[in-house]
């Protein structure tokens, strides 16, 4: 019964927040990822991937960056920054989500399985708001295997789980009118024995990325 009333509540407030708070949405100006340095140090980025029209349709990403980071022969990361400048479809209040989608959903979806699923220490250099916590996965295809890092940036919060993420979203629209964020993920393939050369390579480029990150995905 608790728990029933719990969630009410929570519904009932975040339809008043949805639907009378914060009609005017606020866009804060940033720079497009088409700016975005290819070359970080040692790692370099030789050709931006794409997202398909339907894909991104899905998404609801206003901007992205998308691409394989490599350093030297061996070490390979695929970064992928989604930036929503709204998580409202229509800011008129009401129907309309368009929420950052959670990995943890869309991967099994694209036929990973998670076979490793936890919440880590985020303790790296240029972190809005200083350390915080990621999500870490494990995830198999078949014989593929991948190391997954990632956690939403938005509005100078970075936050891993997907509830906490929904309401800053609904108070800073309430507060702030803003709902814009990001996703921010690096993947590395696993060979068998490299998953410590692939926590290293994460370790290497995450904070390289993150250095550049304050003028794409605005606090």
């Amino acid at each position: 019964m608790i728990k029933l009333l719990v969630a009410l509540a929570f519904l009932g407030a975040n339809a008043y927040t949805y639907y009378f708070l914060a009609r005017d949405a606020v866009i804060p100006p940033r720079e497009s990822f088409a700016s975005f340095p290819n070359q970080l140090g040692d790692w370099q980025c030789r050709k931006r991937d794409k997202v398909e029209a339907d894909v991104l349709e899905n998404l609801g990403a206003t901007d992205y960056l998308l691409c394989d980071f490599a350093r030297g022969r061996a070490d390979l990361v695929n970064v992928y920054i989604g930036y929503h400048e709204t998580q409202i479809r229509e800011e008129g209040g009401g129907a309309g989500e368009n929420s950052i989608h959670p990995p943890s959903h869309c991967l099994p979806g694209s036929g990973w399985d998670i076979i490793d699923n936890r919440t880590v220490p985020l303790e790296l250099s240029s972190l809005p708001g200083g350390p915080s916590t990621a999500k870490r996965f494990v995830i198999a295809r078949g014989e593929l295997r991948q190391l997954v890092y990632y956690w939403y940036q938005s509005r100078g919060r970075v936050e891993s789980e997907d509830w906490k993420k929904v309401l800053t979203v609904g108070w800073d629209r309430a507060t702030r009118g803003r709902t814009d964020g990001a996703l921010v993920r690096f993947t590395m393939p696993l060979l068998p024995g490299s998953e410590a050369a692939a926590e290293e390579a994460f370790q290497d480029l995450a904070p390289r990325v993150l250095a550049k990150l304050g003028a794409y995905v605005p606090e």
